[in-house]
């Protein structure tokens, strides 16, 4: 790809529905944005989808998207592990290439306009596109989820959407729009359905509670095993061996063990640890597809909505 390059990570709230998600990522082919990876989780209820292209080709796909997944997802009927406030719950951008992190700002701030100007989804902006600082973390913004926010936007102003509203759209929910650096999302599976188990684990493990710098952590039962899911905002502070080493012997405590590890979405080469542990225990993961570099040079073809 040449000239500046820009990546997006959007997540839905629909992973079991094979038609609903390719629908969705085939509204994202534009011309200028390539396919790099897309995932469902139907304990998550979730679908994570990744492209990659010039800037304002990105933001149209990711629009486009945003649309479709409103047009397509009922959360007043939707249930899943994974938090969420929208249909289209969270959409990034995250700088590859002849861009830089303040230019990914101002793509977030027009995705999210043409967000609520062409569907009537309202906008939180997050993390580096916040535009207040008690938004810049995506837990503050999604507390209460779905439910919850749509009735806190009633009653309490300091919850109201950046744009748009007061109001939730009445079933497409509101779009968290942010722009970023890469993160790592792992999940680690354990020899185990103690939930409690793993949530404890989570507490000692995210940042929030004193735990890891940079990262995220929520403990839930999926696929019938308590799982770790985890988002690792800076692996160059805290490398994933790092998190693998503490979660281990955390594990270890509970009388438990990781067993099996994967990474949702791609992998920058930079996060690789190729004699790790972690590493070992990831399954599906082939070089070729999960690497960001090499998944640039060799694109996925787009779904057709059939």
């Amino acid at each position: 790809m040449s000239g500046p390059v820009v990546e997006c990570v959007p997540n839905f709230s629909e992973g079991a529905d094979l038609r609903r998600v390719k629908a969705i990522v085939a509204a994202m082919r534009v011309e200028g944005v390539h396919l790099l990876d897309w995932s469902m989780d139907a304990d998550h209820n979730r679908s994570v989808v990744t492209v990659a292209g010039e800037p304002s080709a990105v933001v149209e796909a990711a629009v486009r998207a945003a649309g479709k997944a409103v047009e397509l997802i009922d959360l007043t009927r939707q249930q899943g592990a994974h938090p969420r406030i929208g249909a289209a719950d969270v959409i990034p951008f995250v700088p590859i290439s002849g861009i830089k992190l303040e230019q990914c700002v101002l793509l977030a701030r027009q995705a999210g306009l043409e967000i609520w100007r062409r569907f009537g989804v309202p906008v939180f902006f997050y993390e580096a596109a916040a535009a207040r600082p008690d938004r810049a973390n995506l837990e503050d913004v999604r507390r209460g989820q779905f439910e919850g926010l749509r009735d806190a936007v009633r009653k309490e102003t300091s919850r109201r959407p950046d744009l748009g509203g007061p109001g939730l759209h009445p079933t497409g929910g509101a779009c968290a729009v942010g722009a970023r650096r890469f993160l790592v999302e792992y999940n680690i599976y354990f020899d185990s359905t103690d939930v409690a188990m793993v949530r404890a684990i989570a507490r000692e493990v995210r940042a929030a509670s004193g735990g890891l710098k940079g990262v995220k952590a929520m403990g839930v039962l999926a696929h019938g095993r308590a799982q770790l899911s985890m988002n690792i905002t800076d692996f160059q502070v805290t490398p994933v061996s790092q998190v693998f080493r503490k979660v281990s012997e955390l594990a270890l405590k509970h009388k438990t063990a990781p067993v099996e590890g994967e990474v949702i979405g791609l992998l920058p080469e930079a996060a690789c640890e190729r004699d790790s542990e972690w590493m070992r225990q990831l399954t599906r993961f082939d070089p070729q597809t999960k690497i960001l570099e090499r998944r640039l040079e060799s694109p996925l073809a787009w779904p057709s909505e059939e």
